[in-house]
């Protein structure tokens, strides 16, 4: 009865952060919010609470605090549009109480082909999207039920000859609420400077007064781009292992999401875990959010220890309504 009464009140908390008010399309970095772990993204993408690998430390840096391992893991995202999305993370203990990890992000569009109004069918040249992250952060078991965490990142994004520079700061914290694992996690992503766009492609030959004759009507000139902020997200949630008995373990996880471009939402799933090697993970993204593009999650993963190490292959299927379906593949090892 406590239990179920502590999982109401946990409820109600996220259930209170959503309203529908909407700012899509007014951030920068929006690479930094496609989730890497194929292990969360079968779960729904609602990871702030849990603490299992160095992917972990993406949704809250306070994870490497109450990590008990190393871990390695490298996932590749089959986004939609051909667009695809690499990330690599590894977390290292340094201590009984702590952890430092490094993560790298590289997102590509593939080529693109260049149209213009006098040449819609191409002009022969081709141009790419390209942006990347490097995130190093660190975690510290504050006392044996609280965990604090911190990731600093520095991120760059292409568009042909254009790019844009920032950093971020993600920060987070993790509370173990009973002695059977239900955990509390909140942490605060890509909060950081403005930043805009600079590069050759803004160079262009401008006419000052088109009705005019006989003055220059070549003049070097600069397009002005505006500063935009990049995609703040505050998460809360928990994550709860149910032990059916000692082979058979249920998860559950929720997330409340309140971001600065977009309206607030709620993200849940469950993983089944079948004698800590078989798992089986299902979850819906983005609940109550408005105009939502995203809904079902499904997934699964296999590990298998090997020496003093534990293999891993995780596989994620998220809905995307009118893009097309994306899929998530991860390998890791924990050691």
């Amino acid at each position: 009865m406590k239990r179920m009464c502590l999982f109401n009140l946990l409820l109600s908390a996220l259930v209170s952060l959503v309203s529908a008010q909407t700012k899509t399309g007014t951030t920068i970095g929006q690479f930094l919010l496609i989730e890497p772990s194929a292990k969360v993204a079968a779960m729904g993408n609602a990871g702030v609470a849990m603490s299992a690998s160095a992917m972990a430390a993406y949704y809250n840096p306070a994870a490497l605090g109450a990590m008990t391992i190393s871990s390695a893991e490298f996932t590749h995202n089959y986004w939609f549009a051909d667009i695809s999305l690499d990330y690599f993370a590894t977390s290292v203990r340094i201590s009984d109480v702590s952890s430092l990890a490094l993560s790298i992000t590289l997102l590509n569009s593939g080529d693109i082909a260049v149209r213009t109004v006098e040449q819609p069918e191409g002009t022969g040249e081709n141009y790419s999207v390209s942006d990347y992250a490097i995130g190093l952060g660190y975690g510290q078991k504050i006392t044996d039920k609280f965990s604090a965490g911190f990731q600093i990142t520095y991120l760059q994004e292409s568009i042909w000859h254009s790019t844009l520079s920032a950093i971020a700061v993600n920060f987070g914290t993790l509370y173990q609420i009973t002695s059977d694992g239900l955990q509390l996690g909140a942490s605060i992503s890509n909060f950081g400077a403005r930043a805009k766009y600079n590069g050759r492609d803004l160079r262009i030959r401008y006419d000052l007064d088109p009705s005019r004759s006989g003055d220059n009507s070549n003049l070097p000139a600069e397009l002005y781009t505006e500063e935009f902020s990049l995609p703040v997200v505050f998460r809360v949630g928990f994550s709860y292992p149910l032990a059916i008995d000692k082979n058979n373990v249920l998860q559950l996880v929720a997330d409340a999401f309140h971001p600065s471009d977009n309206s607030e939402s709620i993200s849940i799933g469950t993983e089944y875990k079948f004698m800590n090697t078989f798992a089986f993970r299902a979850g819906y993204q983005h609940l109550f959010q408005k105009d939502s593009e995203v809904g079902l999650t499904f997934g699964g993963g296999v590990s298998w220890d090997i020496a003093n190490y534990v293999l891993h292959v995780d596989y994620a299927w998220n809905e995307h309504l009118r893009l097309g379906d994306t899929q998530r593949l991860t390998i890791g090892m924990d050691y």
